[in-house]
């Protein structure tokens, strides 16, 4: 599958902005193709993003802590972006705990990898 490289490089700034905002000392960054799939995981070690928020997330205007200023912590529409974009191209993408932290999960098709 083709893709829109300007789109794909703003998913992967995006994530890797959100976990630059959030982490504690550690960021670390994979990207495999498995079966077809490429899977993208960004994790960081920061507070994480608790269970039940973790589809909400991905909402227009959504952020999860609402004493943070709007300055330094976005408009809430990053993560929606994202997933507007991945699913533009037929992908998903998750939310999972990284305990400590966040494992954000981005999954696409790559038919001919």
């Amino acid at each position: 599958m083709d893709g829109d490289a300007d789109a794909l490089a703003r998913v992967v700034r995006n994530l890797l902005d959100n976990a630059l905002r959030y982490a504690v000392r550690r960021i670390e960054v994979s990207l495999r193709v498995c079966g077809g799939t490429a899977q993208l995981v960004i994790t960081d070690d920061g507070p994480g993003i608790p269970e039940p928020d973790r589809h909400r997330v991905f909402d227009r205007f959504t952020r999860l802590d609402d004493a943070r200023a709007r300055d330094a912590g976005g408009s809430g529409l990053g993560l929606a972006i994202v997933r507007d974009i991945i699913t533009a191209h037929h992908g998903s993408i998750d939310s999972e705990d990284a305990a400590p932290g966040a494992r954000l999960v981005v999954r696409l098709p790559a038919d001919g990898i």
